[in-house]
């Protein structure tokens, strides 16, 4: 209790008042430590929170769209192509066909569903092309709005994009 005493008389406090200001010191370290560990746990919290519920529903349900989507489409190939390999027989058995002719794409494509197979019967377009197109739309968030930002993909130019106009449709 000596250091009491010797700090009573340098400070010029009573006994009573220096233990009344040693216990509000201590109850405000007390609070401080309570502080940080409480913001410790809510930050503990809030991560738990952000990897729970790292996709909204909304983005969930557009990505089930996207996926039955693409699942559709995929399902219509199978059928178209199925279709087209049953006329190529029996135009081959008639010998109707050559083997030298090659179906020459004419019409349009929504671009915004189309997949990689229907984009490679575009002339012009070959797998590595077809699935930097598909890459582009699925960074633009799955859908294309203007013609202009074809030419963010790389190897097309005003040149290619003016071909493309006639083959795809934005919808």
């Amino acid at each position: 209790m000596k250091l009491f005493e010797r700090l009573a008389v340098k400070l010029s406090l009573t006994r009573s008042e220096i233990t009344l200001v040693s216990a509000l010191l201590g109850f405000l370290l007390l609070g401080g430590v309570l502080k940080n560990i409480r913001s410790v746990e809510k930050a503990d919290v809030l991560v738990k929170k952000i990897e729970t519920a790292q996709y909204h529903e909304e983005e969930v349900d557009s990505l089930i769209a996207l996926a039955s989507m693409a699942q559709a489409t995929v399902k219509e190939e199978v059928m178209q192509e199925a279709e087209t390999e049953k006329q190529g027989r029996a135009s081959e058995k008639r010998g109707t066909r050559h083997p030298s002719e090659k179906k020459v794409f004419t019409g349009t494509i929504p671009f915004n569903k189309a997949t990689v197979l229907q984009l490679q019967k575009i002339p012009g377009i070959g797998p590595v092309m077809a699935q930097r197109l598909i890459t582009f739309r699925t960074a633009k968030g799955g859908k294309v709005l203007q013609f202009q930002d074809f030419l963010q993909v790389k190897g097309i130019g005003n040149k290619k994009l003016e071909f493309l106009n006639k083959y795809f449709t934005l919808e």
